[in-house]
């Protein structure tokens, strides 16, 4: 995997912070990914995880679904995804199994990122995938819009000194 921090992906990484902006409005993770093929965006998509109540409405499930309806083909041979954050393994298994040619992301994912940062899927021999990735672009931004996003979360979540709701002990599960 390249680590870059240049220009050369500037333009379209834009395109996906556009689609996160998108999503911090409607309260949702702000994550964007564009689809690009030759040299125009045929596919967009931002985290409607919330808004939609399911699971796999992420970025980038969204973008690809919307590159294939324009290609009319599953097959994105050629096509570069966008996004402002490390694929998930549910994400990265997307953009496998679409033949994107190249994977650019920003921020790279601690807890979930699955091209390098806990699992390589790419890397996998087995996969035979071929699909360059660029990680690090504009990660400096992403890093700070996900950060704010999860700050002012909790700030919200926090209870204030006049609560004093009581949450019961969760109850054990037991196995047969």
């Amino acid at each position: 995997m390249e680590m870059t921090t240049d220009g050369g992906h500037e333009t379209w990484m834009e395109q996906a912070f556009r689609e996160a902006e998108k999503a911090l409005a409607k309260g949702e993770v702000p994550v964007g990914a564009v689809v690009v093929y030759e040299g125009r965006v045929i596919g967009r998509g931002h985290n409607l995880v919330e808004t939609l109540q399911d699971p796999t409405a992420h970025a980038e499930m969204l973008a690809l679904t919307a590159a294939a309806n324009a290609l009319a083909s599953w097959r994105l041979n050629d096509a570069v995804l966008y996004v402002t954050l490390e694929p998930c393994p549910m994400c990265m298994g997307a953009v496998l199994l679409a033949r994107v040619a190249r994977l650019v992301y920003g921020a790279r994912d601690a807890r979930y990122g699955a091209c390098g940062s806990i699992v390589d899927l790419a890397a996998c021999k087995e996969l035979n995938t071929g699909i360059d990735i660029v990680g690090g672009v504009m990660a400096a931004r992403s890093s700070s819009l996900l950060r704010d996003f999860f700050a002012a979360r909790r700030t919200r979540a926090a209870p204030g000194p006049e609560s004093d709701v009581q949450h019961p002990a969760p109850e054990r599960c037991e196995s047969g």
